[in-house]
């Protein structure tokens, strides 16, 4: 007997979910992490009025101030450690520790308010890190096509844009699924120009 255990042990992924305040970044995580995720929830209080826009999200009564973490083993090969970032600008600072040997970004989009992406978009392009658009359909909100959300927010047609529901385990699911074909495509690609320039 080698004492050697036969249990495979995942390749662990760190994924970055990003997104403006409000738009289901704590409750993407949460549907879908298998252990209890951790957040850093606090309570929104007078102190923020002035800083933080809350137009649009006037009933949340609380945000993140810092991260939130969770995680979801996709197969018994690989396992996503799930980054949550602050949505307010005055936490953006936080973002580069955040992402920071991160394989790829989920970007969630409420239409509502789609300017508050706007920084997490820019943001993610200028890093060159494969990232997805994910449209949270809330209820009751205007529904638009993806492709009107795609140009509204000046993306390239390489970047894919797919709707989700935050709260749905599943939905979350497919969501990182697009981000791992996205991720195994923008790598693919990479290693083929490498291997032309040689």
């Amino acid at each position: 007997m080698s004492g050697r255990s036969d249990k495979i042990v995942p390749l662990a992924v760190k994924i970055v979910v990003s997104g403006g305040l409000g738009v289901g970044k704590t409750t993407f995580i949460g549907a879908v992490s298998e252990i209890e995720p951790l957040d850093t929830e606090a309570a929104i209080t007078q102190v923020s009025v002035g800083v933080d826009s809350l137009e649009g999200v006037e009933s949340k009564t609380t945000t993140t101030v810092a991260l939130d973490f969770g995680r979801i083993t996709l197969d018994p090969t690989i396992a996503l450690y799930l980054f949550g970032t602050p949505g307010q600008d005055r936490f953006s600072f936080l973002w580069d520790d955040l992402v920071e040997g991160a394989l790829g970004t989920v970007v969630l989009v409420d239409t509502r308010r789609i300017e508050e992406c706007f920084p997490a978009v820019d943001y993610f392009e200028s890093q060159e890190a494969p990232f997805v658009l994910a449209v949270n359909r809330f209820d009751g909100a205007e529904r638009f096509e993806l492709d009107e959300v795609r140009e509204a927010l000046g993306l390239s047609t390489d970047v894919p844009v797919l709707e989700c529901d935050a709260r749905d385990r599943g939905s979350v699911r497919d969501v990182l699924g697009a981000l791992m074909d996205r991720v195994i495509g923008v790598r693919a690609a990479s290693r083929k120009r490498a291997v032309v320039v040689r």
